[in-house]
């Protein structure tokens, strides 16, 4: 693969400080911005970055927010005070402070920053179990509420495999325990889904990297990836993983496609509905993998009936609608598709379709 040019990967910094900027993220933004001007090959980790050899940007290696992650988890250990007296809470530090606080610290940390850019960020936003619930209702109601066996691919901790245990608020169908210590409110336009059943009977992930909520490190790590700014996606990721704790679900390390062709049988299994699920999982996965997915969730569905029908779930970034979230369900027997909703890929703003 061609070694992009540095300009390439300095306004893949750009882009994501304007991404963070439109997010409700006025630190991250900045963070971005000035690391785009203070990263030079006088440093390991400025070296690495900008001699990055594959797309750097959102859609391809997010290399932005590989190195956001690593600096903020440094400063939620305590290694580096002096930047961290410019994170949140404390007030908006200007570009220049921050540049100059940056230039000073970034050659102290290469052998603690470094392995971070060998790992894709994981997110595993508890807000995206919105749109899937919202898909699961649909689900439910069509299968005569049948109880539900769920796999994820993408699944990160496992945060939305559980995600029956928390409060959804769907504009006007509520769901789950008004105790639960995760609510789930996005803004929501149109109708609301259907006020349905969910059960869900078996729930099982994979992830090539996947994180065990029951791992101190690994929860810091998911955490480190949350915008700092964004304190209650903080605290909701914090109560979501107390959660997943409790009775942590079955998650296999493994590449996307092979574990769905091994995983989901193409024989139908009676008084069940299957639904295979995932969310912003897939711009991080090669062209093969989605057709074999999608191929592979066609040869299932073949072979649904009524009695053991097959749900292809999947909310991603679409270019059809101006890379926001399009939440598509495929529901077998017959194989209908339909884009439910659409919203922005945090799951924090919905607009029902149908």
């Amino acid at each position: 693969m061609a070694q992009p040019a540095e300009a390439v990967i300095r306004e893949a910094f750009a882009e994501q400080a304007e991404a963070c900027a439109e997010r409700g993220s006025p630190f991250t933004s900045r963070l971005c911005e000035a690391l785009a001007r203070v990263l030079d090959h006088s440093t390991c980790i400025g070296q690495h970055v900008l001699e990055w050899p594959g797309r750097p940007d959102a859609r391809g290696d997010s290399v932005p927010l590989r190195l956001v992650g690593g600096l903020h988890a440094l400063v939620r250990r305590g290694s580096l005070p002096s930047l961290a007296a410019l994170y949140p809470p404390h007030p908006l530090p200007d570009i220049p402070v921050l540049e100059k606080t940056l230039a000073e610290v970034l050659p102290t940390v290469d052998n603690n920053l470094l392995p971070w850019l060998d790992l894709p960020p994981q997110t595993n936003e508890p807000m995206r179990s919105a749109p899937l619930m919202a898909g699961l209702l649909v689900v439910a109601q069509e299968s005569k509420e049948l109880p539900l066996a769920v796999y994820e691919v993408g699944a990160s901790a496992g945060l939305l495999l559980v995600l029956d245990r928390y409060r959804h608020c769907l504009g006007k169908t509520a769901v789950g325990s008004p105790d639960a210590p995760v609510l789930i409110e996005p803004h929501w336009e149109g109708s609301a889904p259907p006020n349905a059943h969910v059960r869900i009977a078996r729930r099982h992930g994979s992830d090539l990297e996947p994180l065990n909520v029951s791992s101190q490190e690994d929860r810091e790590r998911l955490l480190a990836y949350i915008w700092a700014d964004q304190a209650d996606r903080l605290a909701r990721v914090e109560a979501a993983l107390e959660i997943a704790a409790v009775e942590p679900p079955r998650l296999d390390g493994a590449e996307a496609a092979v574990w769905a062709e091994r995983t989901i049988n193409t024989q139908p299994e009676a008084g069940v509905a299957r639904v295979l699920f995932h969310a912003v999982a897939m711009q991080y996965a090669g062209e093969e993998t989605c057709e074999r997915i999608a191929a592979h969730a066609a040869r299932v569905g073949a072979q649904a009936n009524d009695g053991a029908p097959f749900a292809w779930l999947r909310f991603e970034a679409d270019p059809e609608f101006n890379e926001k979230g399009s939440l598509h369900l495929t529901l077998w027997p017959g194989g209908k598709e339909e884009v439910l909703a659409i919203g922005d890929t945090h799951g924090e703003r919905l607009r029902r379709l149908r």
